[in-house]
């Protein structure tokens, strides 16, 4: 609660002093981040609840270009009200079937805009009235304290509705509600990275455990397939996590997670730096991604590594090619032919979501690609120092002095939760450029 309402007021502190996008900083100051870690730890259930639990007061300017979208909106809602209307009291019976379907559509996809907006005239009426009675009796002591405690409110209200709105406006990631595969690769280290890979793997599966047995929020972490290293640390570990929002919750994990420790190999006690990539991908639905069979080649092979008789004597391995793209996805976590197949296809399935989104992404606004974790694995976002004890997310300047907590995914959201309030500032600044 105290990180969301100190980074909030900082943030609409600073916009009070712009006037346009050129305005904006291209980094807000790093003392607004590096508080964090020092305060009460927040929780994944109250990550966008600030809006309406905290009430600072927006900006003239903002409000000035907010209250223009909502006049658009307005406007268009009553113009599409008007449509079907006219055609349902037959005045104009030459609109087609198609055009009475899409003025519902419109209407139902602005229904929420509008009943807030609606709301938020009703209290702005309110507002204007109670002026006026103030203005009527200047004199009446016990009635402008009585109208005075009434206008507060209204205010308080209004300002809340307009936390609302503005929430409602800002653009939005369609696949933030998705479940989301997991894929963590070790990098330079050799045996050390697999270990640290190793860890994290498990970092994000005590996460999951976290957010489903004390936040109630319902996560599922399944694995996906595990190829481990000689000193049975991960080479590569893919895994499902499913729940609420995950994908939202997890998108900016995405990228190279440094690690300075000393390893198990090493006998002099000297301090090495390894790393690993994470992927965070959406899953994808059948209607998002279509695999036709001509375009898969589908390989069985025999399992290797620890698992038995069964896993290693018979073809339960598969792999599958995608020709098109030439992408490969290989699977030997389960003993089944059939359900390696079936993990296969979803991780392809969401590997190739996500290179379309990506590709749609370049075609967007600049501001809107350059937010924070644009998925790019290649980005070095976070450091995990052992001897110190700290972990640094470099997005953000935040450092985490408890390391152990961290990697326990106790403390994770102490780094989600202010890349989502950043992901939120550049979509404010963004709301804010489109004028």
């Amino acid at each position: 609660m105290r990180i969301r309402e100190f980074l909030w007021r900082n943030l609409v502190r600073d916009l009070n002093g712009f006037k346009a996008i050129s305005d904006f900083p291209k980094h807000l100051p790093n003392s607004i981040w590096c508080m964090c870690s020092s305060m009460a730890k927040p929780s994944f259930s109250t990550v966008h609840s600030y809006s309406t639990e905290i009430q600072p007061q927006l900006s003239a300017n903002l409000v000035k270009i907010m209250e223009q979208r909502l006049l658009a909106i307005e406007h268009r809602s009553a113009y599409f009200q008007d449509l079907a209307n006219q055609v349902i009291y037959f005045l104009q019976p030459a609109a087609s079937p198609a055009e009475y379907s899409r003025a519902n559509k419109e209407l139902r996809k602005l229904r929420s805009s509008m009943d807030l907006i609606n709301e938020l005239r009703a209290k702005q009426k309110e507002i204007k009235d109670l002026k006026s009675v103030m203005a009527e009796c200047p004199e009446d002591k016990d009635m402008l304290d009585m109208v005075a405690e009434e206008l507060d409110q209204a205010m308080e209200e209004e300002n809340r509705l307009q936390h609302l709105l503005l929430q409602s406006l800002l653009p939005k990631d369609d696949a933030d509600e998705r479940d989301c595969i997991l894929e963590v690769r070790a990098g330079t280290g050799g045996e050390e990275a697999s270990l640290f890979a190793m860890d994290i793997f498990k970092m994000y599966f005590t996460t999951a455990w976290y957010e489903r047995y004390s936040q109630k929020k319902g996560w599922k972490f399944e694995v996906v397939d595990i190829a481990e290293s000689d000193l049975k640390g991960y080479k590569e570990a893919s895994g499902a996590i499913s729940g609420a929002d995950v994908y939202g919750k997890l998108k900016f994990e995405s990228g190279i997670h440094r690690v300075q420790r000393v390893p198990v190999t090493e006998k002099s006690g000297r301090v090495h730096t390894s790393a690993v990539s994470v992927a965070i991908l959406p899953q994808a639905d059948e209607v998002d991604v279509q695999l036709r069979n001509e375009d898969l080649r589908i390989d069985t092979y025999r399992s290797g590594g620890s698992g038995g008789q069964h896993a290693n004597t018979t073809n339960s391995a598969v792999r599958i090619i995608h020709i098109p793209t030439g992408m490969m996805v290989s699977i030997q976590d389960e003993r089944s032919q059939h359900m390696n197949k079936a993990k296969a296809l979803k991780v392809l399935c969401a590997r190739l979501y996500e290179m379309e989104r990506s590709r749609m992404q370049t075609t967007r606004s600049k501001l809107r690609s350059e937010q924070i974790g644009s998925g790019d694995r290649s980005e070095r976002i976070r450091t995990y120092n052992f001897p110190q004890g700290r972990v640094t997310d470099h997005r953000v300047g935040i450092t985490h002095h408890s390391i152990n907590d961290v990697m326990q995914g106790e403390s994770l959201d102490v780094f989600i939760e202010a890349l989502l309030l950043r992901q939120e500032i550049d979509a404010i600044a963004s709301f804010s450029s489109d004028q």
